[in-house]
């Protein structure tokens, strides 16, 4: 992991098309705000990780509907 120090309005780069500024820094809250291409999806850690459980649990439900099939 890169750790990097930043003040209010300084930014880093990843990659070529991606920007992330400090906005505001208030007690233990950071808000950043972030420039990238539409086509790049950002969630929040908590938000992703639900997405990649509903989406394991959609994908075990749809193997086990297609082996009932078969069964059947």
């Amino acid at each position: 992991m890169l750790a990097l120090s930043r003040k209010i309005n300084e930014s880093i780069i990843i990659g070529n098309d991606i920007e992330i500024t400090i906005l505001e820094v208030k007690g233990d809250q950071v808000k950043l705000g972030i420039n990238a291409p539409k086509s790049v999806p950002i969630y929040r850690k908590e938000l992703y990780m639900q997405i990649q459980e509903a989406n394991k649990e959609a994908l075990q439900t749809e193997i086990t509907q297609d082996i009932l099939k078969e069964l059947f």
